[in-house]
């Protein structure tokens, strides 16, 4: 085992030549210089090699820049990749030897992945010259050239890769290597030809300096870098925060009708039911912790109807789920008391994107899952909790509510209050305006204390502004073009406001998006939809299995071509269909007028359009979901319009 360090000869082992093989690989490893380390190490996320020489180097990875700090990652397994572990390896022969080139083909992902950043330091610190050569083809990250045509992987898996080749000099003393970037995106067959046909120096490497506090290695605009790095990071702001809820078998788990989701627990606890019989019907994966068998055992069978809760399912689309623990795998107990059946908000928003393009934000009062915005792993979305709740509490206010405190570093918020020049207040609600809503109020504030009189609701500001200012500031396209190169690598990072006419400009602006994607704001009764095919006949309401989409329209007589497309109609046709506006949901249903920017309108990864519908394939509409649908229209059409008010506000700021 290469990772395993030397250990003494041995001839032992039950066949002579294994053993005169592990001899020699001993003697290189605990004898020879070693010059030159190259090759195409495996990939394994889930890596088993966890031998304690290895693991051990590997802790200078996992500290941050400057090696002292331990990196402040909740979850940094990525770096036990193996191909890092030979990375690192690699370092350790070469630094031991004082001399040496590390050559490897891997996973790009350690470029700018901000989880790498550690290693990049020590990387940098360990050698003086460093090439890179991207080759790109990341599938996950669904890469494309920059003219938009394919970007083919030189292998045939999903991770991209980089030729990396890293260069140690004789008597050299850990200067911050310099680093070289080249790349190549298009087909196979021409990054195979440029690879055959150049070398080290034809190649025109240019020279990208890593800068703290992630030292990519791959070009960035640092200027832009450096203004974006200015603002505070949602995750600094909340400082609870946790990944969405995870069921891990949201078929059985999870569910738009609660009597649903009561009978299959009630199913999974009757033990006439065989677990082969409960598998197969809701598609149950078991593994080697979760069996059918043992966990209808631990199901809290007097709380089944208190731990079923609505929660925040995708976007626009609630649905209820069990919260116990014997079902639900990952609940997140720890977020869950501040949100379930409290008063309460959260930000949805996920660290990276498996496609770049931010539109990772969301907003729920609901406890929520993991994916409200996406399926792909890469694009999870974190729960920023407004409030705090505490375990117990006897002290209430005068609504009968716990006491709550705001979910807020205060170290932000008291800068944001400097440079507005405004007073905090925990509660919107403690500034008591008269009949004209700028009067003098009075009211207490969290870190002032008392506020004084002639105070004016428009010279305080509350949690939900600053939510309502983060939410308006993360959907200006301008914001998200300008800094779309750092937004598809961390969680966002926000401007501090500090312009008091444009921060409540955005906090308007934002509080009513906040609204419309709750579906509280009353514009989105407004249909601009219609559901026009009803009278005596009778007809159906129900979702064909086939994906939902727009349709040309059958004139009077019309020609053979859309007659026969008429019974086609549940795909999507070419891009001058889609002006005719009609989604259909079978051969003779469908929502009329909706117009072709709200049907691509993405939230996340998803067009919540299409998905909602598709999710529910095969059932029977009821009239509440006919006009649950007609309301998501006009929100997404709302959604479109705010963004272009929000941009109008952020550009004017900007330029001056």
């Amino acid at each position: 085992n290469s990772l395993e360090e030397h250990h003494p000869d041995t001839g032992t082992l039950f066949a002579s030549w294994l053993s005169q093989e592990a001899n020699e690989a001993n003697h290189v490893k605990r004898d020879t210089p070693v010059m030159v380390v190259m090759g195409n190490p495996p990939y394994s996320g889930e890596s088993s090699n966890k031998g304690e020489w290895i693991m051990e180097l590997m802790e200078d990875y996992k500290k941050e820049p400057g090696g002292k700090v331990k990196l402040k990652e909740r979850n940094p397994k990525w770096i036990n990749d193996d191909y890092v572990k030979f990375i690192r390896f690699s370092q350790y022969f070469i630094e031991k030897n004082g001399e040496g080139i590390l050559a490897f083909i891997n996973p790009h992902g350690f470029l700018d992945n901000p989880t790498f950043r550690g290693m990049r330091w020590d990387l940098l610190r360990a050698y003086d010259k460093i090439f890179v050569l991207d080759l790109h083809g990341n599938s996950n990250k669904k890469e494309v050239s920059p003219d938009g045509s394919p970007d083919i992987n030189v292998f045939d898996i999903q991770q991209g890769v980089s030729i990396n080749i890293l260069i140690k000099k004789k008597g050299s003393k850990n200067i911050n290597a310099k680093v070289f970037h080249q790349e190549f995106y298009g087909e196979r067959s021409y990054k195979y030809e440029s690879l055959w046909n150049n070398n080290l120096k034809s190649l025109n490497y240019e020279e990208v300096k890593p800068q703290s506090p992630y030292f990519f290695f791959t070009k960035k605009d640092y200027e832009i870098f450096q203004s974006y790095s200015d603002g505070f990071k949602v995750p600094e702001l909340f400082k609870v925060n946790v990944l969405g809820f995870q069921t891990h078998r949201d078929q059985f788990a999870v569910s738009s009708n609660k009597k649903e989701l009561i009978s299959r627990i009630n199913e999974l606890l009757d033990l006439s039911n065989e677990p082969s019989y409960l598998k197969k019907r809701y598609g149950i994966n078991e593994s080697k912790k979760w069996k059918v068998s043992d966990q209808r055992e631990l199901v809290e069978k007097d709380k089944i109807s208190e731990l079923i809760t609505e929660s925040a399912y995708r976007p626009f689309d609630n649905q209820f789920v069990t919260f116990d623990k014997a079902i639900n795998d990952r609940p997140r107990t720890e977020i869950l008391q501040h949100i379930f059946e409290k008063d309460n908000l959260s930000l949805l928003c996920s660290r990276q994107q498996a496609k770049p393009g931010f539109r990772h934000i969301f907003v729920t009062d609901l406890p929520a899952n993991d994916c409200v915005m996406s399926t792909t792993s890469r694009e999870a979305n974190q729960v920023f909790p407004l409030y705090l709740y505490p375990e117990e509490s006897t002290q209430q206010t005068l609504d009968g509510q716990p006491e709550r405190t705001p979910n807020l570093d205060k170290k932000i918020v008291h800068e944001i209050a400097e440079k507005l020049g405004l007073k905090f207040v925990p509660e919107k609600e403690q500034v008591i305006a008269g009949p004209d809503p700028r009067s003098p109020g009075k009211g207490k504030g969290a870190e002032s204390g008392e506020i004084p009189d002639q105070v004016r609701d428009d010279q305080v500001f509350a949690p939900i502004d600053l939510l309502d200012y983060i939410y308006a500031v993360l959907h200006s396209p301008s914001y998200r073009e300008k800094y779309k190169e750092f937004l598809k690598i961390d969680f966002p990072r926000v401007p501090y406001p500090e312009d008091p006419e444009q921060f409540w400009q955005l906090v308007e602006l934002g509080g009513e998006l906040r609204q419309i994607h709750l579906l509280e704001h009353p514009v989105v009764e407004d249909f601009i939809t219609t559901y026009p095919e009803s009278g005596d006949n009778v007809i159906s309401n129900r979702l064909t299995k086939n994906d939902p989409g727009f349709v040309v329209e059958e004139e009077e007589g019309g020609s053979e071509e859309n007659k026969a497309l008429k019974g086609k109609i549940l795909r999507r046709y070419p891009q001058d269909d889609f002006e005719l506006g009609k989604v259909w949901i079978n051969e003779e249903q469908y929502f009329d007028n909706v117009p072709q920017k709200a049907w691509e309108f993405y939230i996340g990864g998803y067009q919540p359009a299409e998905k909602w519908l598709k999710d529910r394939r095969d059932r029977e509409l009821s009239i509440e979901e006919i006009q649950h649908y007609q309301k998501i229209i006009v929100a997404l059409m709302e959604t479109d319009r705010i963004m272009g008010e929000i941009d109008g506000v952020w550009e004017e700021s900007t330029d001056s």
